[in-house]
């Protein structure tokens, strides 16, 4: 039976529904398309800031120099990288509505200031049972561990918990430790999906 659902965050909780601003900053950067995620979330400084090798202050240091950017210039940076991101409200309020009959978790590939993250979906921090970050635990998805990790907190098996990623690599680490799983896309309908892999569970 199930008795836990776990989140990711990036692509699921918070999604980059506008992608002009990041654009624009490859534009004025002289970046091609995809670079700028690329160089801040993917290239080999930001897995060492999501592994927690490096901080996240050390990591944006590291993109302040890499663009020659003063201080000012690294905060409208910061701004046009997020600024087309958007927060998925009714997919909290439906996380709500799954409490208290679920514990509810999160696993993230972040850096060390998830937990401001976290803050900002949910200011009461009454949504989440248990929120588990990449660099605090010095291993990324789809790694088992962090997955086992999660599920030893939350007190459960494997069989008893879902686990819900936008990306196919986490799903198929999930899935290797026995956990069910849904692949979230845009215009998913969660809750039928949630319902399927329980009466398969």
């Amino acid at each position: 039976m199930i008795k836990a659902i776990i989140f990711d965050i990036g692509g699921v909780l918070i999604r980059t529904e506008d992608p002009s601003p990041r654009a624009a900053l490859e534009e004025r950067l002289g970046l091609g398309p995809g670079e700028a995620e690329f160089l801040v979330l993917n290239s080999e400084q930001g897995r060492q800031a999501q592994l927690g090798a490096v901080t996240a202050a050390q990591h944006w240091a590291w993109v302040q120099q890499r663009f020659g950017l003063t201080d000012a210039g690294l905060r409208d940076f910061r701004a046009l990288f997020w600024g087309g991101d958007r927060v998925d409200t009714e997919l909290l309020a439906y996380i709500r509505s799954l409490r208290p009959r679920y514990q509810t978790a999160i696993i993230s590939n972040a850096m060390d200031d998830l937990n401001e993250t976290v803050l900002r979906i949910d200011p009461a921090s009454d949504l989440f049972d248990v929120v588990v970050g990449s660099a605090y635990e010095r291993v990324m998805k789809p790694d088992p561990i962090i997955y086992l990790r999660t599920l030893e907190r939350l007190g459960r098996q494997p069989s008893e918990a879902i686990f819900i990623d936008d990306a196919a690599a986490n799903i198929a680490g999930a899935q290797a430790v026995g956990l069910a799983t849904i692949h979230f896309r845009p215009g998913i309908d969660l809750c039928a999906e949630l319902l399927n892999v329980e009466r398969r569970a």
